[in-house]
């Protein structure tokens, strides 16, 4: 089959991989859709030379699709043929306390393995996965509602719990990419009042489709001056960071009010930067939220199936394997929505059946 690796220095290749037979609790998995996430951007970007660690694994940490076949000792309750799944992209030891209350990527046993970077991921037809990394995908939700919640809108979501209950206060979102946007859509089903900061004119109007109360422009003006002007003076009790931008982490600290909480969970090159004497007497608090636990996966996709939230809304463009090294220069830009590869059923069983011979036989 073909599957998309990152080659460095913005630059993708297509490039054939076999698939082998799942193993003892593993599954096969038959990819329907597999989303792009800005964390892929720090891979993408990265500067190569020389490194043969590169384009080892096929990229993509967000896949959602159907079960095609198992491997022995998984039982029906875990998968079966034809079930509609979403992948939880972490893989831990299964048996440390962090591992066994859902957070693999918080492992203390060794090292966490993720699809898409120490595994191969979901740029493919296929992917292997433990059956333990499954999450189910409700029918009312699209394969790219599912990609999405595998990892960006259940960022949002882990951010949201880490805050904890949002309902009936005002809550400041800082970035309105694809887990920003989220969280507006997310936190307004909650019951907030949502603040979108971002400096995109077109991502404003979505978090205003979103439910955003408001919205602020931070080039345009100063954030937290612009934040405490919408409340009267008083300051926010909650912010949630998604860009990972310096400037935005500090705004959002200003707006707080005393007793409030920021969570940050942006993936850029900001730092986190006070001095201690500037808030010593507000008692916020500060924290991080790292994606989610695949219990928190599986609550999320449960929410947006019962508030029928218009997840697929999220997404700007959809793309074919074919056109990844578009696909992911337009994604760099971050002026848009999210970017998401869709295979279909037809594709997937034709490139399966023609390559039959390199996925059972001799070269798996």
């Amino acid at each position: 089959m073909k599957g998309i690796v990152f080659t460095g220095n913005r630059r993708v290749e297509i490039r054939n991989f076999p698939v082998r037979e799942p193993g003892p609790g593993e599954v096969v998995v038959a990819v329907r859709a597999s989303g792009m996430c800005g964390s892929d951007l720090h891979v993408y970007r990265a500067a190569r030379d020389g490194d043969d660690t590169v384009g080892q694994a096929i990229a993509g940490h967000e896949p959602a699709g159907v079960v095609h076949s198992v491997g022995p000792g998984v039982g029906d309750q875990l998968a079966a043929p034809g079930d509609r799944v979403m992948v939880h992209h972490y893989i831990g030891c299964t048996t440390c306390d962090s591992c066994r209350s859902g957070w693999p990527q918080m492992c203390t046993k060794a090292p966490f393995r993720a699809f898409g970077t120490q595994e191969h991921g979901g740029h493919a037809p296929y992917i292997v996965v433990p059956a333990a990394t499954l999450v189910p995908l409700d029918d009312s939700l699209s394969f790219e509602a599912g990609a999405a919640i595998g990892c960006g809108t259940g960022t949002a979501w882990g951010g949201l719990e880490r805050l904890g209950d949002v309902g009936g206060s005002t809550l400041v979102v800082f970035g309105q990419g694809p887990v920003g946007l989220s969280a507006t859509m997310l936190a307004t089903a909650r019951g907030a009042r949502v603040i979108a900061v971002d400096p995109e004119p077109a991502r404003r109007v979505h978090a205003e489709r979103f439910g955003a109360v408001a919205t602020v422009d931070p080039v345009k003006s100063n954030a937290s001056d612009m934040i405490r002007n919408l409340t009267d003076g008083a300051g926010v009790p909650l912010v949630l960071e998604t860009s990972g931008n310096s400037s935005a982490i500090s705004a959002g600290m200003d707006c707080l009010r005393p007793w409030g909480k920021i969570c940050l969970i942006g993936l850029g090159a900001g730092e986190a930067r006070f001095r201690v004497t500037d808030f010593y007497r507000t008692q916020v608090t500060v924290m991080t939220s790292w994606t989610m636990s695949i219990v928190q996966q599986r609550q999320c996709a449960e929410f947006v199936a019962r508030e029928k939230l218009p997840i697929d809304e999220l997404f700007s463009h959809r793309w074919h394997l074919s056109e990844a090294a578009e696909a992911y220069e337009e994604f760099d830009k971050q002026n848009a929505g999210k970017g998401v590869f869709v295979f279909d059923a037809l594709d997937s069983d034709v490139e399966r059946v023609g390559a039959e011979s390199a996925i059972f036989g001799e070269d798996r």
